[in-house]
């Protein structure tokens, strides 16, 4: 995806949503995006498919070859499922209240493959919600979304994406609204199945955890266009951009319990009403002249050129006093698996058949 901008008009004016982002994934990996809630990260992914409404977008937007964003409704509706699938933060809200959690599947995939049959789409069906843990899949096909647990209806909602085997898989936000210990179940199954199929991956979250757990690549969004972009090392050991650096410190550390948290001061601006020069600026702890007048562009920060920060500051400011510690010594609520806690291992790729999903 190329210099991706999304506008929309609206009574109070313009509100510049997604600002020439730019970023790109491979088959195999997993790229996670991350911010703070109305940084654009949902917007920017939601545009490549058609499902921002009333948004104007400009900029490319390559899938095998094909852009996007000039594709037909039609031509987009082949897409979606078939070669891009999406799993939604709210999996109650996406599955049909009426039709059985099984029916929803079938209709997935005889929709784009006419040729399969009623009974080969439902075999299929019991068989992906075998393979996302659903225990007693060829009875809990027939149930409804209500008679699921949270973490359930999201599995069969993994199932679904999974149906037709899609190239890439748009996960947004997919386990904000789940308990520490199904989150982590979630993870494991996301991870274990993209070593299986070879899916590209982006995840959407707010989570530091999340991302240190399973992105290959890391793009940190403020105001609508990427702060800072590298890898998951480079991003959580050697992070520029001031706005990255305090995410890293904002986590909880379990090992100081009597020191009080280190927000980010202030507040995300408008949208409508960007502050000129750096949008991060008035919350910035290193704000120069420079920053209150001119916007910086995304630029290297490493030696392989592939870090890259939008920062005027020098690229020696990259790097956190004592990250690496710290990071492991940082956690949440007991029994969640996130790589906070233990970033360090998380770091190096895990080895093949490493990991499992507990039912």
């Amino acid at each position: 995806m190329t210099n991706l901008a999304v506008t929309f008009a609206t009574a109070d004016g313009l509100v510049r949503a997604v600002r020439g982002v730019s970023f790109s994934v491979d088959s195999g990996r997993t790229l996670g995006i991350v911010g703070e809630s109305g940084s654009g990260k949902t917007v920017l992914t939601q545009s490549l498919l058609g499902l921002a409404p009333g948004g104007e977008i400009t900029g490319r937007a390559l899938f095998d070859g094909q852009d996007l964003l000039v594709m037909s409704p039609d031509q987009l509706r082949a897409v979606r499922g078939a070669q891009i699938a999406v799993i939604f933060q709210d999996p109650l809200t996406s599955l049909h209240p009426l039709y059985r959690v099984g029916w929803q599947i079938v209709e997935m995939i005889r929709a784009h493959d006419k040729s399969v049959t009623k009974a080969q789409a439902r075999e299929h069906a019991v068989e992906l919600l075998g393979r996302v843990g659903i225990p007693r899949p060829a009875q809990r096909v027939n149930d409804y979304p209500h008679q699921f647990s949270g973490g359930m209806r999201q599995r069969a909602m993994i199932a679904m994406a999974l149906s037709l085997n899609p190239r890439l898989i748009i996960a947004d936000e997919p386990t904000t609204a789940l308990d520490a210990t199904v989150q982590a179940q979630i993870l494991e199954l996301l991870l274990r199945l993209q070593r299986e199929t070879g899916t590209a991956l982006i995840m959407i979250t707010h989570d530091l955890g999340v991302v240190a757990d399973i992105a290959d690549d890391v793009m940190v969004m403020y105001a609508g266009r990427a702060a800072e972009k590298g890898s998951k090392h480079d991003i959580f050991y050697e992070p520029h951009h001031p706005y990255t650096k305090g995410l890293l410190e904002s986590i909880p550390n379990s090992s100081a319990a009597a020191d009080r948290l280190k927000p980010i001061t202030g507040q995300p601006p408008s949208l409508i009403r960007l502050p000129r020069g750096c949008a991060f600026h008035p919350r910035c702890v290193y704000v120069m002249d420079r920053c209150l007048t001119d916007e910086p562009t995304l630029a290297a920060v490493g030696a392989a050129g592939q870090h890259a920060s939008a920062c005027w500051l020098p690229a020696s400011a990259a790097g956190l006093a004592g990250a690496a510690e710290e990071l492991r010594n940082r956690t949440v609520s007991e029994g969640r698996h996130q790589a906070a806690a233990r970033v360090a291992e998380e770091i190096a790729h895990r080895p093949e058949g490493e990991g499992s999903v507990v039912a």
